[in-house]
């Protein structure tokens, strides 16, 4: 198991944490996502992973959700 933390910004709501769990959660290989919620400012992002997950990947999925890897 692998655990990665990662700064997303721009989430301000339950939904919005909803929102980037589900779609980090679909990446292959991820157990957990555990967001520590800084409404409005920058969340830390915990993920939980059978592997090393690739950086542009991670990206990709919270730019999917509509925010942004610090």
């Amino acid at each position: 198991m692998t655990t990665t933390t990662i700064t997303v910004s721009g989430m301000t709501c339950g939904h919005c944490v909803a929102s980037v769990k589900e779609e980090i959660g679909a990446l292959p290989g991820v157990s957990d996502v555990a967001v520590d919620l800084n409404a409005g400012g920058d969340s830390p992002v915990t993920i939980t992973s059978a592997n090393d997950l690739d950086d542009a990947d991670l990206r990709a999925a919270v730019d999917e959700a509509g925010y942004e890897v610090k």
